[in-house]
């Protein structure tokens, strides 16, 4: 009772302009979602025209029609659900891995000035080399399977992260830090009151950035030594020129990444509202 009571006198304080430009608001986020899934939409329809008319060749670009035919082959015989969820336990713990870890030796390099100056060139050199490289590096260290998969998303995510959350510690605000010094904090109550909250929109980011490197990694990974998964599925239809197969795979692969961003993002706007509450 008390709640409503409250949110009544909120309504009843709003202006009749504040409500319009609510309104306002409202109808152009509609327009955005409207306006995006039109867009989609005119998409699939040309390329099912386009094909259908052989004015590109279905064989080689495919059509919707036909990944459709293959989504619902693979649906029936099950493997869709074998090799979306093979792809996707692999990258989510490569990507918690390379999160956890990255964040945890940013916090090391933070508060050792000294680790900072010996790692950073290594740190520079290993964010400039091209990560697939290592693959073959990787499979024979840890062996043709699932962990080298899952090694190699989580060395793509690794360095990435490390760099961005420690740039994000570098350039907090130092007078809040002297503040509490003088106070006589400790190292320890600095990083957890001032670097670590101040830090969480570099974090955020850094895990936004790192659901695409995961996918990535474990994309590469499969293409090389799967046995199973999407990058494996992608890989054979390659081979025996079965392009709706590969067409099919990439899409799982562009809705299931999708939808991982969306959580990242969900979580994101959670921790910003429960920041910004009172």
């Amino acid at each position: 009772m008390l709640n409503n009571h409250k949110k009544d006198l909120q309504t009843e304080n709003i202006s009749s302009e504040h409500l319009q430009w609510l309104k306002k608001i409202k109808q152009r986020q509609m327009m955005i979602h409207i306006t995006r899934f039109a867009i989609l939409l005119a998409f699939i329809v040309l390329w099912e025209v386009a094909g259908t008319l052989k004015i590109i060749d279905p064989f080689i670009a495919s059509q919707p029609s036909r990944i459709w035919k293959t989504l619902v082959t693979l649906h029936q015989d099950g493997s869709l659900y074998i090799h979306t969820l093979i792809t996707t336990y692999e990258t989510i713990i490569g990507f918690v891995l390379g999160t956890l870890l990255g964040t945890g030796v940013a916090m090391l390099m933070w508060w050792s000035n000294f680790l900072t100056k010996v790692l950073d060139p290594y740190l520079v050199v290993l964010n400039s080399l091209p990560k697939t490289a290592l693959g073959p590096i990787i499979i024979v260290w840890v062996g043709a399977g699932q962990p080298a998969i899952i090694v190699m998303a989580l060395f793509i995510s690794f360095v990435v992260t490390i760099l961005g959350v420690l740039s994000g510690f570098l350039e907090v605000d130092e007078d809040k830090i002297k503040l509490l010094k003088t106070f006589g904090a400790t190292k320890w109550q600095v990083l957890t009151k001032v670097i670590l909250p101040a830090s969480v929109p570099t974090i955020i980011s850094a895990v936004k950035i790192n659901v695409g490197l995961s996918w990535v990694g474990v994309i590469v990974g499969e293409f090389l030594v799967s046995k199973a998964g999407l990058g494996y599925l992608i890989v054979y239809g390659g081979q025996v020129f079965k392009l709706d197969l590969v067409m099919t795979s990439v899409i799982i692969l562009a809705v299931i990444a999708a939808l991982m961003y969306q959580g990242v993002a969900w979580v994101d706007k959670r921790l910003l509202t429960e920041c910004l509450q009172p």
